[in-house]
């Protein structure tokens, strides 16, 4: 029997997911991300820009499947965390301006 690699790729995306979530205790004191209320009043204000807008200008592919997302003050700038699996079942984090 041929093992299932899409398997393995979604294992890997899994993992990256869980890591971008919670990640190391050294990542939480050095960012502090906001909740899910945040997120949409930060859009709504104006402060970030949406998700869908920093994908497009992000040049990431419409057909990515988004894992999981975060938005976090990085250094005094808020970025979006997101990790993705591409079309071609690779696993990314990315992490890009949310301004």
């Amino acid at each position: 029997m041929k093992p299932n690699l899409n398997i393995f790729a979604v294992a890997a995306a899994l993992v990256m997911a869980l890591f971008v979530t919670f990640g190391t205790t050294e990542d939480a004191v050095a960012q502090s991300c906001l909740d899910k209320r945040q997120i949409q009043e930060a859009v709504s204000s104006g402060q970030i820009k949406s998700l869908d807008a920093v994908l497009a200008s992000g040049g990431v592919d419409a057909s990515a499947d988004i894992l999981n997302v975060q938005v976090c003050d990085e250094g005094g700038r808020m970025v979006y965390v997101i990790a993705v699996l591409t079309s071609d079942g690779q696993a990314k984090n990315l992490v890009l301006s949310a301004q």
